[in-house]
């Protein structure tokens, strides 16, 4: 599986418990996963969908898609993305550093990637903090990804 995937694959979950500390008090509070932030896997899948239209259409980097059955594409990128901001999926695809070994993907092309991410992000009004949590999930995933030149 080409470029692209490398949406898919990501392997940080954010729910955790947070402390909140008042003046004679501390307590536990529970922290929203990135996923419920999100507003869960219907919007998640609109974003999936919107980034891999904007991947498939740019001619930088749509030649690494080239026998890529989209749709599929989508459900596991989908699914990379639900279960790995803390959500209830499971991804069945493969690991990014295996789907991506020998491809010779540049940074340039990750960079890119990573842009309309960024940009698909943005058009659905994600909120920063958000956007941030997961552009970072993404970013760690560069050393599986990319190949030094």
């Amino acid at each position: 599986m080409p470029l692209a995937a490398l949406l898919i694959v990501i392997s940080i979950a954010t729910a955790s418990m947070g402390l909140l500390s008042t003046p004679n008090l501390i307590h536990a509070e529970e922290t929203k996963s990135l996923f419920d932030r999100l507003g869960g896997k219907e919007p998640i899948t609109a974003v999936v969908d919107e980034f891999v239209n904007r991947l498939v259409a740019d001619s930088r980097v749509n030649g690494r898609f080239g026998s890529t059955d989209v749709k599929r594409f989508k459900m596991l990128n989908t699914e990379l993305v639900c279960e790995a901001t803390g959500g209830p999926c499971k991804y069945s695809g493969r690991d990014m550093k295996n789907t991506h070994a020998g491809m010779r993907i540049s940074e340039t092309e990750f960079n890119i990637v990573a842009g309309h991410l960024a940009a698909t992000l943005k058009k659905f009004k994600v909120p920063k903090q958000e956007s941030k949590e997961l552009l970072a999930i993404i970013g760690s995933l560069k050393k599986d990804i990319v190949e030094a030149s």
